[in-house]
């Protein structure tokens, strides 16, 4: 089963970090991922820049509607992800417990599929 697992980042954490920390924070899921490659789980990952460059999208009774990031109201933005395919939940969550980002983040794992199912 495809299970996501998001990487879910206070959003001044970078900045406060500073780039020597990042890069090394960085190198730990570089090895975290390249190990799940080499058990076979791992479909993709990468991670995302800052929100500060983002912008939201709707579109309501056909007007387009953009909100350009940083997004103030989030205390939290998506700062990466691992698509894998895992056996069963269990097995996701236990991964994402092995995940160094689950130090100082969070990582939220969900399990793909249609958004009509599970609702």
């Amino acid at each position: 089963m495809p299970y996501m697992l998001l990487i879910l980042e206070p959003r001044d954490q970078r900045a406060l970090r500073g780039e020597e920390a990042g890069r090394a924070v960085y190198e730990r899921m570089v090895r975290f991922a390249e190990e799940l490659q080499n058990r076979g789980l791992l479909v993709t990952t990468n991670s995302l820049h800052s929100d500060r460059e983002a912008v939201r999208v709707q579109v309501r009774n056909g007007k387009p509607s953009l909100l350009d990031g940083p997004f103030a109201e989030s205390k939290e933005m998506v700062g990466g992800f691992f698509y894998l395919t895992c056996q069963t939940r269990e097995e996701a969550v236990a991964i994402a417990q092995t995940c160094p980002a689950a130090e100082w983040a969070t990582v939220e794992v969900r399990e793909t599929g249609p958004c009509y199912e599970g609702a």
